[in-house]
C-alpha cells in the first residue's frame, strides 16, 4: 500500500525558511514523479513544484521559483521542499503527491493535480508578516 507522509510544517515569520519532507513507502518510486501542491480553504489546490525521481528533472510554479527547491533522497525514499524567504502568501496546507511510472519525462508535464495517483494528508505552513 502506497503511503506518503508529510512533515516539517509550522509557524514562521516572513523571510524565514522551512524544509518539508515527504516519506514515501509501499513500493519503489524510482520511475515516478513527485509533486508538492498547496491549498487554502475555499481555494483550489495549486501546483508548487515537481521532480522526476529517475532523472531529477524539476519544475516550479512562477510564484515560488527562485525561493523553493524540490529534491529527492533515493536511499530514504524521501522528497524534500526547501522553502526560503517565505511570504505570508505561502501560507497553506502543503500536500505531497506521486504520479506512477513517468519514466524519464520532464517534470513540466506534471503541473496538474489530476495527473497524480497518490496524495499525503498534508502539513500546515503558516507565515506571519
Amino acid at each position: 500500500q502506497v503511503q506518503l507522509l508529510e512533515s516539517g510544517g509550522g509557524l514562521v515569520q516572513a523571510g524565514d525558511s522551512l524544509r518539508l519532507s515527504c516519506a514515501a513507502s509501499g513500493r519503489s518510486f524510482s520511475r515516478d514523479t513527485m509533486g508538492w501542491f498547496r491549498q487554502n480553504p475555499g481555494k483550489e489546490r495549486e501546483f508548487v513544484a515537481a521532480v522526476t525521481w529517475s532523472v531529477g528533472s524539476t519544475y516550479y510554479a512562477d510564484s515560488v521559483r527562485g525561493r523553493f527547491t524540490i529534491s529527492v533522497d533515493n536511499a530514504k525514499k524521501t522528497v524534500y521542499l526547501q522553502m526560503n524567504n517565505l511570504k505570508p502568501d505561502d501560507t497553506a496546507v502543503y500536500y505531497c503527491a506521486a504520479v506512477s511510472n513517468t519514466g524519464y519525462s520532464s517534470a513540466y508535464l506534471y503541473r496538474s493535480r489530476s495527473k497524480y495517483d497518490y496524495w499525503g494528508q498534508g502539513t500546515q505552513v503558516t507565515v506571519s508578516s
